[in-house]
């Protein structure tokens, strides 16, 4: 019988037949899958005829369809939609894939045919997007050791299989500590919390199996909690168990796990002749060292810190009014700051959530697309993985374009935080292939669904990617849509954001979940004269982080994480009742995988772009002027990585911004 995963994909636009699939199927997919990788590495490897660019580099981006399939499936269930059987996969596959492409890379014959292309390129005649490919695949080989011999090569495969079991480990642990975890309400616990949190903690009861409501470890439920729940003792208590994800002890403990990633990332990067982690990440990012990254992040930092500190002055003073001395503490901040909020630019978020439908922002996401773009939003009705997610068919002008699938709401088979992959990525070779994009978030869910403003600007975020990977017009998939820089890649999503902050945009789809009525004008205006409140506090927990995340990587790896987190904390002057974003137990964005490794600071690279980005717009016709739109996609959406990320920039703005545009656009300075 064909395993479903391997056979021909007889669906609607090729979406993977996920009702069709059982967990069973996945281990023999993928040992299937590599042995044919495998065989079509060794053909390409042992081909006798002198190497060419059709015969080396195209074959080897028509390579692994079989893998595609499987782990476009796999990772897609594992990360949204876990259970014990998938998480066990996952523990064994880590290993298993990593040595599969271990030796991939560390194929001698292979990366000779490589060296020997990259030598004769300009020979070659070559277009530039052939020639910008073969440098990636040549670059690729050497920063994964190809080069490396005897002891040297073995050792790094060694440390890239368990790097990648630990990395499993770490988010396995992680979402076991946010699973396993909540805390009882009763009815009297539940007094001062507004509606929507109150229905959000009883349906998470009822997901849990509980008595009655609870508070879980979910983003969406524990930090309108925090902001709202005038019970001192609950929001301590919930910020405890918060903070502590990772941390815990026991089996699921992450602390000792960061500390062997840290040594065995600079192992590897001393292997292939760096000084550091920190400089052989960052060689191939826009910021390209250590000490730029550096100088971006204190560049903010210290106006953050101004700013959060007169903050905590005046949220302090507001406790004490409240007859509670002692220091304002990390469960104390979003309280009085939705308090203070509420008092300075009268905005109740209890308020506003009825004007902010989930169906409607949605809404809102896929009309700013088409009237920069003019993408066209068709549902459709096909078996997807969860009942929860939903699916689009993506058209311009009748052409499909993409599929997009959203899954929205919080479950505790999902890992926390939002995020977009593609589970087919476009390309025009092999063969013409359209994308098919997944948004992933964790919104509470109730009926309607209702977000925060927040949680609309993640949605907001999330599809930016979505439409990084869906306009992507590329031949080779290895540089379609998202593959960028890891510090560029974020530009389209934080600039997608400020289309939600556009007054028309909010007009027309922030309407009242019951009366249908847009949101007042006066509600209006003071969202948007909110939207920098407490700008202090969220820049500092975000640049704190990314500064600890440089100082693991740049030099040294610390042999206790913590005391090194502490070092960084203090050194800073980091205010005492602000928390890291990410604390390192449940830095997941730099302990799951290499992605944001010395590369947290990736999100702050790109919003200085993407505040200079949208005053592009500003300058023009305003936030839809069709000629910043097309250059928008022309250079940035539909590149890909086809050429260098400063250069698309560079082409679409004629210059490069200061750091200034993100400090007015945060309001840490003055306009």
């Amino acid at each position: 019988m064909t395993n479903p995963i391997l056979s021909a994909w007889n669906t609607p636009f090729e979406i993977a037949p996920f009702t069709t699939i059982s967990d069973d199927d996945f281990a023999p997919a993928l040992d299937e899958a590599m042995q044919a990788h495998n065989a079509q590495i060794d053909a390409i490897a042992a081909n006798p005829d002198v190497p060419t660019f059709a015969n080396t580099i195209e074959a080897l981006e028509a390579a692994g369809e079989q893998m595609d399939k499987v782990l476009s499936v796999f990772f897609t269930v594992a990360g949204a939609d876990s259970n014990p059987k998938r998480e066990e996969l996952q523990r064994a596959f880590s290993p298993k894939l990593a040595a599969h492409y271990a030796r991939i890379s560390s194929n001698k014959a292979l990366f000779q045919r490589v060296a020997d292309l990259w030598a004769r390129r300009d020979d070659l005649d070559l277009t530039d997007e052939q020639t910008r490919v073969l440098m990636l695949s040549h670059r690729g080989f050497v920063r994964a050791g190809a080069a490396l011999t005897g002891n040297d090569d073995a050792r790094m495969q060694e440390i890239k299989a368990r790097l990648a079991s630990l990395g499993t480990a770490f988010t396995q642990n992680l979402l076991a500590d946010e699973r396993d975890w909540f805390m009882d309400l009763t009815e009297e616990d539940l007094q001062g919390l507004p509606e929507f949190v109150v229905d959000a903690a009883r349906a998470a009861g009822q997901e849990k199996g509980a008595d009655g409501p609870v508070v879980t470890l979910s983003r969406s439920l524990i930090v309108p909690f925090l902001q709202f729940s005038p019970r001192r003792d609950l929001r301590q208590k919930a910020y405890l168990a918060w903070t502590a994800r990772g941390a815990n002890g026991g089996e699921t403990d992450n602390r000792e796990i960061a500390a062997e990633i840290l040594a065995l990332r600079e192992e590897r990067a001393k292997l292939l002749g760096y000084d550091s982690f920190a400089d052989y990440k960052l060689e191939t990012e826009m910021a390209r060292t250590p000490d730029r990254v550096h100088d971006l992040l204190m560049q903010v930092w210290e106006p953050a810190k101004t700013r959060a500190d007169a903050d905590a002055e005046m949220l302090t003073q507001m406790m004490q009014d409240d007859g509670i001395n002692g220091p304002l503490e990390g469960w104390d901040w979003r309280y009085y700051a939705e308090k203070r909020r509420k008092a300075e630019h009268d905005l109740d978020e209890a308020a506003l959530k009825p004007y902010l439908q989930l169906d409607r922002m949605i809404e809102a996401s896929f009309a700013c697309a088409n009237r920069l773009f003019g993408l066209e939003f068709a549902p459709l009705d096909v078996p997807l993985y969860h009942p929860d997610c939903r699916a689009w068919e993506v058209t311009r002008n009748g052409q499909h374009i993409a599929v997009f699938i959203g899954d929205y709401f919080a479950r505790g088979s999902k890992r926390s935080g939002a995020w977009c992959s593609a589970m087919r990525g476009q390309a025009k070779f092999p063969k013409e292939q359209a994308p098919v994009v997944i948004n992933v978030c964790n919104f509470a869910k109730g009926d309607p669904a209702l977000l925060s403003y927040d949680d609309a600007r993640t949605l907001f975020h999330e599809f930016g990617h979505a439409l990084h990977q869906m306009l992507s017009n590329v031949t080779y998939e290895s540089i379609s849509g998202t593959s960028v820089a890891r510090d560029f890649v974020e530009l389209p999503s934080q600039l997608y954001e400020h289309w939600l902050e556009v007054p028309e945009v909010l007009a027309e789809f922030a309407t009242h979940v019951d009366t249908g009525e847009p949101m007042p004008q006066e509600m209006l205006d003071k969202v948007l004269k909110a939207a920098n409140f407490d700008q202090g506090f969220q820049t500092v927990e975000y640049v704190a982080s990314a500064l600890v995340d440089l100082a693991f990587h740049d030099g040294a790896a610390p042999s206790d994480p913590m005391a090194k987190q502490a070092e960084v904390l203090a050194g800073i002057g980091m205010p005492q009742a602000i928390g890291m974003r990410h604390a390192t137990p449940h830095f997941a964005h730099v302990f799951a995988g290499d992605g944001y490794s010395s590369g947290y600071y990736s999100y702050m690279w790109s919003e200085v772009m993407d505040a200079d980005a949208f005053a592009a717009f500003e300058e023009a016709g305003g936030a839809f002027d069709p000629e910043r739109a097309r250059a928008l996609e022309e250079n940035i959406l539909s590149t890909g990585g086809s050429r260098e990320a400063e250069e698309l920039y560079l082409a679409f703005r004629g210059r490069l911004p200061g750091v200034e545009a993100l400090l007015k656009g945060r309001g840490l300075i003055a306009a």
